[in-house]
């Protein structure tokens, strides 16, 4: 069978393991179901994800016009602390800003290959952990709005990593940690602002991917390079696809690349 379809991020629901579908208008990809099958990814060309017109994709699934022009990709959404909706100062539009700033975001720690810090909606929970590949995560402070969660963030940087190591992710090369240890040493160094909203008593979630091995190397699919790849489909972990040669095809990033998938 063979669908064609514009890319988003998989969707995911939380259970053991972790259920990832692929979504397009008119039908959807259930890829646990086709662990240990052939999958055909063939790139047939763009669909910006803002204005759906067939342009050459430039980050996040959007078109350069509406990357540089677009409130949902402004510098805020990857740089939490520039934040300033709660400030009544705008960015790119003021009333999209408020949707998203103003509503309760957590700073929290993941286990994905280190210890990170990061930030997110509270209603993105654990789907922003899922994305990551993380294997666990717990909540450090759960604040009113983004500004507050990415000043937190901030100050926890130097004290953990932001980012994932993605080859150690999808290896499973995981530090050990203890999350509830490694939040109440960083207590102390939160920022004013933020030590009210200390979430005590929080829960470790412990997240299980639907993996039957886990490859040694890994090497990722670039549709522009290498538009049509074929390989059994061994397992999906983050947002990748992870093959039996050691291919891994992260989906989020090919966001508005149109393909064909054929199983």
């Amino acid at each position: 069978m063979t669908y064609t379809a514009t890319l988003q991020k998989m969707q995911t629901e939380q259970a053991n393991p972790i259920q990832y579908y692929l979504v397009f208008n008119d039908n959807f990809i259930h890829f646990n179901q086709l662990l240990n099958t052939k999958i055909s990814i063939e790139f047939k060309g763009y669909q910006c994800l803002n204005c759906g017109q067939p342009k050459k994709i430039f980050r996040q699934g959007f078109c350069y016009d509406c990357f540089i022009s677009s409130a949902a990709v402004g510098d805020w959404i990857m740089k939490p602390e520039l934040s300033t909706a709660h400030l009544e100062i705008e960015d790119r539009d003021l009333a999209y800003e408020k949707k998203v700033q103003l509503q309760p975001h957590i700073t929290y720690l993941a286990l994905s290959s280190e210890v990170k810090v990061g930030v997110t909606r509270k209603t993105q929970v654990p789907t922003r952990w899922i994305d990551q590949g993380a294997i666990q995560a717990v909540t450090i402070v759960e604040v009113p709005n983004r500004y507050l969660a990415g000043i937190t963030e901030v100050a926890l940087k130097d004290y953990f990593t932001d980012k994932t190591s993605w080859q150690k992710m999808l290896k499973n090369e995981v530090s050990h940690a203890d999350l509830l240890a490694e939040r109440l040493k960083i207590e102390s160094v939160l920022p004013a602002e933020a030590k009210p909203y200390f979430v005590n008593e929080p829960q470790v979630i412990n997240l299980e991917y639907p993996v039957l091995h886990y490859p040694k190397k890994v090497k990722s699919l670039n549709l522009d390079k290498t538009p049509t790849f074929t390989g059994k489909l061994i397992g999906i972990k983050g947002q990748y696809l992870i093959f039996e040669d050691n291919t891994v095809f992260n989906v989020r990033s090919y966001e508005g690349y149109v393909v064909e998938i054929t199983v």
